[in-house]
């Protein structure tokens, strides 16, 4: 980073009032910040790294204080980065703001090989962490975990399954398997037995089904694995909690089980259920329904999330979730983007396979193609039917994607005359974000970054809580 740079980066946080996913600061006017390691971790352990910008006081509206000597302080951060493992490189660059110095340590984001990186004062659980938004929260142990697993290629679906008789399999569903494996692979259709058939293709080991083979074809894993399996829900409004007019939480509401190819057809029976179905008149005159959402790519981000979801230990008690609100549905399954895979370069580049065993399965019984074409598909299906593009991320472990339908196009359209000083009179005793989303009837995202946001710019609110903006206990009142 140049000097200009940091100016930039200073002007940024200063009309911001806010740190963010990759910048951090400290005031350090009067001596250097004695932890660091929680931030040091949890920029080193993100691709795209992070800057701690040293000079800047927070708790005082983000004022320039400068720092109290940027010699001393580079030595000092930098014998805190030592005490990483891996030790951190820190870049530092230096650069003098109404007449006050400003000292900023480039933290770079470490290959997934390393990772985490933690304080070797309390060691990997207490002391790797992740970042969240601004802040630098604890790494779970699943989150470690899931680096070791990477690092030591654990393969969690060919582990054997106890107490699992070979007869509790689905024969007819495995006699079709063997039929097809033997016509697509060539050279294991002559002299080869079915039981070599399939320990060579993960379904036995042993003669014992593996977690592929149990999730593939058994009648019903959920006995051994009552928990992998998908829980669906409908909900009345635009958040988890609020109710129907008749004081409902859910209009609907189906814990889906069986194999993986029952689960994905059951899903989709329920999507299908719940969805709003427009009929539309072309001009030859035929009658067309319109799904709410497209039906093609609720399948493919379903089967991603069965067939790529995390199957260890540590995630097999929870299921993969299907929430539909009125404005969106969120597909969400256990376990992060796996390997050197970011959000960004998804559908783009060729990912590693956390679950080979099992997607080889599914695709020779042709329930999935295994050529990384899902999350392509669920982009060009919902850029051909006119609805605003899938949102993909991943927080504390999870995967979520985020299908919205055409009621939230509506609440971007919306006639927004008369809301503004509806909100405004309704605001004359403070309201939570909560209160003014169920006012207003549209998503909390919405309401307050389009709504409340430009009232508070204006002068016509206020926060009842002014010095830290983003607290959970936060009010808006009537300036």
């Amino acid at each position: 980073m140049q000097p200009d740079d940091l100016i930039q980066v200073v002007h940024t946080i200063h009309k911001q009032k806010a740190e963010s996913q990759t910048v951090e600061v400290k005031a350090a006017h009067d001596g250097c910040p004695t932890r660091l390691f929680d931030t040091l971790s949890s920029f080193s352990n993100q691709d795209s790294g992070g800057v701690i910008v040293f000079g800047i006081n927070e708790l005082a509206d983000y004022e320039i204080v400068g720092v109290y000597d940027p010699q001393d302080l580079q030595k000092k951060v930098t014998e805190q980065c030592k005490q990483m493992e891996p030790a951190v490189r820190a870049l530092f660059t230096i650069c003098e703001m109404d007449g006050k110095i400003i000292v900023s340590a480039e933290i770079p984001g470490v290959d997934i090989s390393e990772r985490p990186v933690f304080y070797k004062g309390v060691g990997r659980i207490k002391g790797s962490y992740v970042r969240v938004g601004e802040s630098d929260e604890l790494m779970s142990e699943y989150e470690i975990y899931s680096f070791d697993a990477f690092r030591k290629r654990i393969r969690d679906d060919i582990r054997v399954v106890d107490g699992v008789g070979f007869k509790l399999l689905d024969k007819e569903r495995l006699d079709r398997y063997l039929e097809a494996v033997k016509r697509e692979r060539k050279n294991l259709a002559d002299h080869v037995a079915d039981s070599e058939i399939l320990e060579l293709m993960g379904v036995t080991a042993h003669g014992t089904p593996t977690l592929a083979g149990l999730m593939t074809f058994s009648r019903y894993p959920q006995t051994w694995f009552p928990q992998l399996c998908i829980t669906a829900v409908v909900l009345p409004g635009t958040e988890m909690g609020m109710l129907g007019s008749e004081g409902e939480r859910f209009i609907d509401n189906r814990r889906i089980t069986g194999a993986i190819p029952d689960m994905i057809e059951d899903a989709m029976g329920f999507v299908l259920k719940n969805s709003r179905v427009k009929t539309i008149v072309g001009e030859n005159g035929q009658r067309q329904d319109k799904t709410e959402y497209p039906l093609r790519a609720v399948r493919e981000a379903v089967i991603n999330a069965l067939v790529h979801r995390d199957y260890s230990i540590h995630t097999e008690n929870v299921p993969v979730r299907i929430e539909m609100y009125r404005d969106r549905m969120e597909i969400i399954s256990c376990g992060g983007l796996y390997g050197k895979i970011t959000i960004d370069s998804l559908g783009k580049v060729r990912p590693e396979t956390r679950n080979a065993v099992l997607a080889n399965i599914l695709e020779v019984l042709k329930i999935t193609e295994n050529r990384y074409s899902g999350i392509p598909t669920i982009r060009r299906e919902f850029q051909l039917a006119g609805l605003p593009a899938p949102t993909f991320s991943v927080q504390h472990g999870e995967f979520r994607v985020v299908f919205r339908n055409d009621i939230y196009l509506a609440e971007k359209k919306a006639d927004l005359s008369g809301l503004f000083d509806a909100i405004v009179d309704f605001c004359s005793v403070p309201r939570s974000r909560s209160e003014l989303a169920a006012f207003t009837g549209m998503s909390r995202y919405y309401t307050m970054s389009m709504l409340v946001q430009p009232l508070i710019d204006q002068g016509k609110l206020k926060l009842t809580l002014p010095d830290v903006p983003k607290s959970k206990n936060q009010k808006y009142v009537k300036a």
